[in-house]
C-alpha cells in the first residue's frame, strides 16, 4: 500500500489514517471477488486481525465460511482497487462500482 494514496483517502474523507501492518489478516470472500460491487467494511481490530472484511455482490452472507483469512500484503493480488482505502480507520466502509465509488462513516460498526 503506497501511504501517500492512503493518506490522501483518509484526508478526503476525513478518517484518521490507521493503516495495517502488512502481516496482519483479514477477512475476504474470494469466491465473490468477480461480482459487482466490491464492498469493504472496518471493525475494530481484534485477535490479530486489521478489521477489514471484503466481499463482492450485493449482499453480505451470514455463513461462517463465507470469509476467508488473507494477510493484507496478499490483497493487491485479489483485489488491488481497495488497497488505497485500507488506511481508513475502523468504522468506515467502502463501495466500489465501474461507475460510483461511495466511502462513509457507519457508527454501527
Amino acid at each position: 500500500m503506497q501511504s501517500t494514496d492512503a493518506q490522501q483517502i483518509c484526508t478526503r474523507y476525513g478518517s484518521q489514517f490507521a493503516p495495517p501492518a502488512s502481516s496482519d489478516k483479514l477477512g475476504i470472500a474470494l469466491a465473490t471477488l468477480h461480482l459487482l460491487p466490491l464492498n469493504a467494511l472496518r471493525v475494530v481490530p481484534e485477535n490479530g486481525t486489521c478489521g477489514w472484511y471484503i466481499w463482492g455482490g450485493e449482499e453480505i452472507s451470514t455463513d461462517v465460511d463465507f470469509f476467508q483469512p488473507l494477510h493484507v500484503a496478499h490483497l493487491r493480488d485479489h483485489c488491488p482497487s481497495l488497497v488505497p482505502y485500507l488506511g481508513l480507520a475502523p468504522g468506515w466502509r467502502v463501495f466500489l462500482a465501474p461507475t460510483q465509488v461511495g466511502v462513509w462513516f457507519d457508527p454501527t460498526l
